[in-house]
């Protein structure tokens, strides 16, 4: 998110030649890599991850998303309490660290349906007039402050929630908020009923004290529940070693006083902590947070100026969520049976979406992905649950099955109008959420989900994918069990004819396709056939078709056949081993962006904040067969 001291990289990049073996500390053990020059990476998907879009900016029609159209859109965190999930992120007009800046708060009971529009939890601060950086020719004028947190949300153990951000300094786009010179860190309390409680500064920067800004101090309130709360928080390591950036570099607060960025953690069976920062650093704790280990590079690990998320799931293992690349895509998980030793790498989130509003640093990809911090909340599901921002523009969240695996053994079987028996007829509706998603009636199957292009169950249409979004797409993905011979059968009905597409692909573990079938916008459903497309039948609005496909990888050939009839016999565009999952998806495949892309978005696309004409593609069943 910002610049960082290269030199730090360097030096850490060696610093496991101090560790005497791999086995002392985290690190990687498993061979695959990612791929840059797919937004995929060639990843393998994990199985049942739901990827749901939270909040799309638009500049256009401000009214559609935060009533102000800002478009810098980053830095999620993520609790879940009092039976909600609350998201923050910061927020700034156009881009990084130009100011003003705010941090806007999401909730959602279930994680797939959000509020409607973000509430305003920090406020744009404004910085007096002549203010100064020391080490910065620039003087403040006119100037708000921006926003920046590492550390969102505490849950104390009186079970009451605050959360926090920090009002950062940024006299011009290129100047660093976290360089620990700007006014300090803020909180209020987040109330059952969802009101928020007043803003306190809970620790000022030097210079800055309650004299000279513009919000009380935590120990004026009358409340001394909070301010025991702030109290407690403070006084625990782990909590304040996520203020490091921030705060000043002498801070006593602070346990380690390095540059490392945007810590997180968890604790191992033997009460030791494993901390993780960006650039994928790693230390070991024997003391709560108090001293650490020496911090190196998590050997193997491939990481860069990202963060990174570790976590214990509810299954006794560990996971890490990052990038694993030197840009900031794919989005992956590597799990661990111990927290120390990471033996695979699966993909969480291979989509990118067009950045639709050009802005300062505003980078590619699904990135700067948190979970929820030990302490404040376990879901009941027993899922992962992360947040990223894709494009530094829209927040998403995505939820992933536990145990983490990228196989399956059975044939599929999946029959929606049973699946949706006693969800809400009326489906999902843009903006609205995802119907039935949430009760696990998708539970083995990968959901990619807009706002503008949801998919979910109804009762009588079964799994839907809608589509309004004039640059995203609604995706729908089932494994199934691997294969280089297998039949599969799906009832679909096209809610027109005349607009919108529908793509079906059989794809390889590495997100290969070697056969394509569209729902094309003129009415023909069309095969890809090397180059070029060729005419399977044309479609007809509202009408259903049953389609059956045949594939054999030794041949490289399969065969199609529609309502029982025989219509076509057909090469492979591609050639695979075998097969390992099938996409349904309301749009063309995506090639950009690669390692030669520029490395930011400068420039706004036409239409981005308009709708298109919907159109909707009703999917009955899938069943697969294997040889």
């Amino acid at each position: 998110m910002y610049r960082s001291a290269f030199y730090i990289v360097i030096l850490l990049s060696f610093s496991y030649l101090a560790v005497r073996a791999q086995g002392e500390g985290a690190h990687y053990s498993g061979s695959t890599l990612s791929n840059v020059d797919y937004s995929h990476g060639r990843l393998t998907p994990a199985v049942g991850i739901h990827n749901i879009q939270v909040f799309r900016a638009n500049r256009e029609h401000p009214a559609l998303a935060d009533d102000s159209g800002w478009t810098y859109n980053h830095a999620p965190m993520l609790a879940y309490w009092n039976n909600t999930f609350y998201l923050e992120y910061l927020s700034d007009p156009v881009g990084e660290s130009v100011p003003p800046g705010q941090t806007l708060l999401m909730t959602s009971k279930d994680g797939v349906s959000w509020s409607k529009k973000p509430a305003v939890l920090f406020p744009p601060y404004r910085i007096p007039d002549g203010t100064t950086k020391e080490g910065h020719p620039g003087v403040a004028q006119n100037l708000f402050a921006v926003m920046h947190q590492r550390m969102g949300f505490y849950v104390s153990k009186r079970h009451h929630l605050l959360a926090l951000g920090f009002y950062g300094i940024c006299l011009d786009p290129h100047d660093d908020p976290n360089d620990g010179k700007g006014i300090g860190r803020v909180v209020r309390e987040i109330h059952a009923d969802g009101s928020f409680g007043p803003i306190y500064f809970i620790h000022y920067n030097p210079a800055w004290n309650a004299s000279n800004t513009s919000y009380p101090f935590y120990t004026s309130s009358k409340d001394k529940g909070f301010v025991a709360d702030c109290n407690e928080l403070m006084a625990t390591p782990l909590m304040m070693m996520q203020w490091v950036e921030e705060t000043d570099r002498k801070d006593p607060l602070i346990p380690l006083h390095k540059d490392y960025k945007a810590f997180n953690y968890y604790h191992l069976p033997d009460g030791r902590v494993v901390g993780w920062w960006k650039n994928a650093l790693t230390g070991i704790s024997k003391d709560e947070g108090r001293t650490w280990s020496p911090v190196m590079r998590a050997p193997h690990f491939v990481n860069s100026n990202a963060k990174i998320w570790g976590q214990r799931t509810s299954d006794g293992k560990y996971a890490t969520v990052y990038n694993p690349s030197e840009f900031r895509w794919p989005l992956a998980i590597s799990v661990s049976p111990d927290g120390l030793d990471y033996t695979n790498l699966l993909l969480v989130q291979g989509e990118i979406s067009p950045a639709r509003y050009g802005g300062n640093y505003k980078s590619y990809g699904p990135q700067y992905t948190r979970g929820i911090e030990e302490g404040n909340g376990l879901p009941p599901d027993g899922k992962l649950w992360v947040t990223y921002s894709m494009n530094k523009e829209d927040i998403w969240v995505a939820s992933i099955s536990v145990p983490v695996v990228d196989s399956v053994t059975a044939d599929v079987d999946d029959s929606f109008i049973s699946a949706a028996a006693g969800v809400n007829a009326a489906g999902p509706a843009a903006g609205a959420g995802m119907t039935g998603l949430a009760a696990g009636q998708l539970a083995m199957w990968n959901i990619y989900s807009p706002l503008w292009a949801p998919v979910g169950l109804t009762a009588d249409k079964g799994l839907v994918l809608k589509d309004a979004d004039p640059y995203d797409f609604a995706k729908v993905e089932r494994v199934v069990p691997a294969a280089g011979k297998m039949q599969a059968e799906f009832k679909v009905t096209p809610g027109q004819s005349d607009h919108g597409s529908l793509e079906i692909e059989f794809q390889d573990e590495q997100n290969e396709a070697a056969a394509r079938f569209s729902f094309q916008p003129d009415g023909t459903f069309m095969s890809k056939a090397g180059a070029r497309m060729k005419k399977i039948m044309s479609y007809h609005a509202d009408s259903a078709y049953v389609v059956r496909v045949s594939l054999n990888v030794d041949t490289r050939m399969y065969t199609v056949n529609v309502n029982g009839k025989d219509l076509l016999t057909q090469l492979f565009f591609q050639p695979v081993a075998h097969f390992h999952h099938i996409v349904f998806r309301t749009g063309e495949a995506r090639h950009f962006p690669t390692a030669e892309s520029p490395a930011e978005a400068d420039k706004d696309l036409p239409g981005a904040g308009d709708k298109v004409p919907e159109a909707v593609y009703n999917i009955e069943y899938l069943k697969t067969k294997k040889g």
